[in-house]
């Protein structure tokens, strides 16, 4: 396996970055008022299951890895509820993108905790992950998301959807 990786950390893994990288597809879908169905349905499913597979890895106790899985799938249970049984209906357009945004980010600072973790020049910067490098990369990232959330919602919201 890839650097002593499990089958199930890979499958894990790519589960995650696949949803990432969909994720980032669907927001500029938002942006520009497009539906982007496939894309949408293909990061639902790979970050509900990349939040699922989590919890199959071993833990002692309640760890914020698990409170974040579990606000993950809250949100993605929102999203899918506005998306496929409101259809994007009413006040259910703008709960979905907040809950899509937000299942998005909570992968996203998974990434970076894991990246700081795992690689070496990143975890020389921030061995305890308490420094002012690791606090300003979650910080940007969080401003980020927050600053394309409000967009998305917007954009999303006023705009007459296109076709994809």
């Amino acid at each position: 396996m890839i650097s002593g990786m499990s089958t199930f950390t890979l499958v894990h893994v790519v589960l995650s970055l696949v949803g990432i990288f969909a994720g980032f597809v669907v927001v500029f879908g938002l942006l520009m008022a497009k539906p982007l169905d496939g894309w949408t349905a293909l990061f639902l499913v790979t970050t509900a299951l990349t939040s699922v597979t989590g919890f199959f890895f071993p833990f002692h106790g309640l760890t914020p890895g698990l409170v974040i899985g579990v606000l993950s799938l809250i949100a993605l249970a929102i999203a899918i509820f506005a998306r496929y049984q409101r259809h994007l209906a009413g006040g259910w357009r703008r709960s979905y993108v907040i809950s899509s945004m937000i299942a998005l980010y909570f992968n996203v600072f998974i990434l970076i905790v894991q990246l700081y973790e795992k690689v070496p020049a990143l975890k020389a910067l921030a061995p305890t992950q308490s420094e002012a490098p690791f606090k300003l990369t979650q910080l940007t990232t969080l401003v980020l998301f927050i600053v394309l959330g409000i967009l998305a919602a917007i954009r999303f919201r006023n705009e007459e959807l296109r076709a994809a």
